[in-house]
């Protein structure tokens, strides 16, 4: 299957399919972006779509990964 549908001349999404929104950041834990920020992006000019491009990188930091589960209580014994 093709992905034809989602190549455009202008800045491409960052999208990788990955569409989860973190609970807490209220961002797609996949590309980063905000829900508003998904949505609207179709209508965002090039301007403004790389101004959000720029500062992504700059949100890993606010996902925090689970520090519990079983590998947590694993490590403890």
């Amino acid at each position: 299957m093709s992905d034809d549908v989602w190549k455009r001349d202008e800045i491409e999404s960052p999208c990788i399919k990955i569409c989860v929104i973190h609970p807490e950041a209220r961002i797609c834990t996949g590309c980063l972006r905000s829900i508003d920020e998904i949505g609207g992006w179709s209508r965002m000019t090039s301007e403004e779509r790389r101004a959000i491009m720029a500062e992504l990188p700059t949100r890993t930091g606010q996902i925090t990964k689970r520090r519990g589960g079983r590998a947590a209580r694993m490590s403890r014994k």
